[in-house]
């Protein structure tokens, strides 16, 4: 790895923790193929675990006022014990189907949010769902943060209290995804120095998203959300059948 890698990623890392300081998700996607192409996708996933463990935790700093503690707390009691299990199948399953199937629920999701078939928000119930589905997705493909947003966006939360309670669940899944990792070797010093590299370029870019959703309203905050999740259903879509 050259010195100009390094830089790119700490680049990347920033761009790309500014949009999920922004919208709470979407920092991954963005990130994910450009730490692949770097280092391979079995170094990329815990690399990019130790620094979302940053970049989570500064989201959740720099909005703890905002943390709507219910709703995390059953997002994460199905959340964090399928992550486990998803982890413990992140090396014996091809997530390239998992992939295509959550690009399409987004997708749809915002579809129908937008006809507004329904003006009701998630409830209870959708919470231990929502966190089930992420935590698993999360442990065996790397990254759910669309699936996690979609969730905690039903709720009609305010931008920083969807930001701070999202990223306060993600900070608890990557937490136990690291624990998993380092359980069967899958971090090493070098991606413990990487990792390291990235978190502090989000920490950066999670300041920069805060002050960008300070300035936006609740109407556009949920337009830009929407269409990132729709951008990034395209994206899982296309990786899924191209990777």
């Amino acid at each position: 790895m050259t010195t100009i890698d390094v830089i790119i990623l700490f680049l990347s890392a920033t761009a790309a923790a500014t949009i999920s300081g922004a919208s709470g998700f979407g920092g991954a996607l963005v990130l994910l193929p450009i730490v692949t192409h770097i280092v391979g996708i079995q170094a990329a996933i815990p690399i990019l675990t130790i620094g979302q463990l940053f970049g989570n935790a500064s989201r959740v700093y720099f909005n703890h006022s905002s943390l709507e503690w219910k709703p995390i707390v059953l997002f994460l009691i199905t959340a964090l014990p399928l992550t486990l299990i998803g982890s413990y199948m992140f090396s014996q399953v091809n997530g390239n189907k998992i992939k295509i199937g959550v690009g399409i629920f987004l997708i749809l999701l915002v579809i129908y949010r937008r006809l507004k078939l329904t003006n009701k928000h998630i409830e209870n119930k959708g919470m231990l769902l929502g966190g089930g589905l992420t935590g698993f997705i999360s442990g065996i493909a790397g990254s759910a943060g669309p699936i996690g947003a979609a969730f905690f966006l039903g709720l009609g939360l305010s931008p920083t209290a969807y930001i701070a309670s999202e990223a306060f669940t993600a900070l608890s899944m990557h937490i136990t995804k690291s624990f998993m990792y380092s359980k069967f070797d899958l971090i090493g010093q070098k991606e413990i120095a990487l990792g390291l590299i990235i978190g502090v370029a989000m920490i950066l870019g999670s300041w920069l998203g805060k002050e960008i959703i300070n300035r936006l309203s609740q109407k556009s905050f949920i337009f830009i959300v929407e269409a990132l999740l729709v951008v990034s259903g395209i994206q899982l879509i296309i990786t899924g059948i191209y990777n």
